[in-house]
């Protein structure tokens, strides 16, 4: 008999065991002694199955290292390569380790270590594999970090647009050369700082069980995805990044609405659009707005909305991705190739400790900080439609 016809031997006895113990209860919840020595033998016969499993079971994992050959044969060639890169400063794990330490101690067990990475202000720049992650969640929750296009500058970076270019001319043979002027434009990616704060009580501080690196990271990178969405849509450039959305400098509107929105309406945005720039192009639209749009049909009767059938591929709208946003205006939809936005990220985030300020309550409280910014470099990138009451 096989493991598994004793297994299912062993299932339908432990079966008739539970039914013949519940009907043959008396009315005080007990067993004759007839009864008791019948349901006795029942439980015997399970624990002699189980044994005979067990058994079998140790024979064949017995047998299955027995019959594994002495010698191995050499299937691959021996490894000839260089050896790994040794990570160096901040990737570390020495560093990750010290810097969790830190967190624990209330940064009075500071090592060597994260000298390394001490920030302008004081604090100390994140580990790289923490700030990996960091930039994960921020692509994640943030739309604009997955279509935007993102530059590491380590000073205010500059970017050169040509802002008049050269047009060509016929002319006769032996005829005079007519000369054009370019002309460049530049924009400036600066770097506004971004910073978010929690407090942690010190009971989860020090109990290690709890997972103070991931409940940092978590919240630190929601609440900068956030923030960081709302400017990169709606910024004014003050003090933070200039919006796609922004009434000067952002994308160029295209149309403004005085009724209800028509499909016709969509079709006018789309080729509103230069043609380059429409084989990148998606929408980014509120989803409060998503009820309407999913209701516009064409001319046939059909909606104009196709949804995705795809886990990871989004929702289309005339055949080009929709994109939606808490934070996008509700008056406003935007279509355009957003990699011409593109997100200047100044440096690495920084950690800091706050103790002092709520010693009182028992409290630790940690800041990030991020300096970033962000521009439409070239407004005819995206257009922008206005929407109506």
């Amino acid at each position: 008999m096989t493991i598994l016809e004793l297994r299912e031997k062993r299932n339908t006895a432990w079966n008739a065991a539970k039914a013949f113990l519940d009907s043959r209860r008396t009315e005080k919840g007990t067993l004759s002694a007839e009864d008791d020595a019948t349901y006795s033998k029942m439980e015997q016969e399970i624990t002699d199955l189980g044994k005979e499993i067990n058994r079998l079971e140790r024979q064949e994992a017995l047998e299955a290292e027995l019959s594994k050959p002495v010698n191995m044969p050499l299937t691959s060639k021996p490894y000839m390569g260089k050896e790994p890169e040794k990570k160096t400063g901040r990737a570390t794990d020495e560093y990750r380790n010290a810097m969790l330490d830190a967190f624990r101690s209330n940064f009075k067990r500071v090592n060597n270590v994260l000298q390394e990475g001490v920030d302008a202000d004081g604090g100390y720049l994140i580990p790289e594999e923490y700030d990996r992650r960091l930039i994960d969640t921020l692509s994640e929750e943030n739309i604009m970090r997955r279509l935007a296009t993102t530059i590491t500058t380590r000073g205010e970076h500059k970017i050169n647009i040509a802002a008049t270019k050269p047009a060509a001319a016929w002319i006769e043979e032996g005829g005079a050369l007519s000369f054009g002027d370019a002309t460049f434009s530049q924009i400036l990616l600066d770097a506004h700082k971004l910073h978010v704060a929690i407090k942690v009580t010190e009971e989860l501080l020090y109990d290690n069980v709890f997972n103070l690196e991931g409940y940092i990271l978590e919240q630190f990178g929601k609440a900068l995805a956030n923030a960081e969405e709302d400017s990169f849509l709606n910024g004014d450039g003050v003090g933070k990044p200039l919006g796609l959305f922004a009434a000067a400098g952002g994308g160029t509107v295209a149309n403004t609405l005085t009724a209800v929105i028509k499909s016709d309406d969509v079709i006018s945005l789309v080729y509103a659009l230069k043609r380059p720039y429409r084989k990148n192009a998606a929408f980014i639209i509120n989803d409060q707005n998503l009820a309407v749009l999913r209701k516009l049909k064409d001319n046939n009767g059909a909606y104009i909305w196709q949804p995705s059938y795809q886990v990871g591929e989004p929702d289309r709208l005339l055949g080009y991705a929709v994109h939606t946003s808490a934070y996008a205006p509700l008056d406003a939809i935007a279509f355009g190739d957003y990699s011409y936005y593109n997100i200047g990220d100044r440096g690495s985030r920084s950690f800091s400790e706050l103790r002092e300020l709520f010693a009182g309550n028992g409290m630790i409280g940690y800041v990030a900080k991020e300096r970033v910014d962000g521009k439409l470099i070239l407004p005819e990138a995206v257009q922008i439609l206005k929407l109506g009451a």
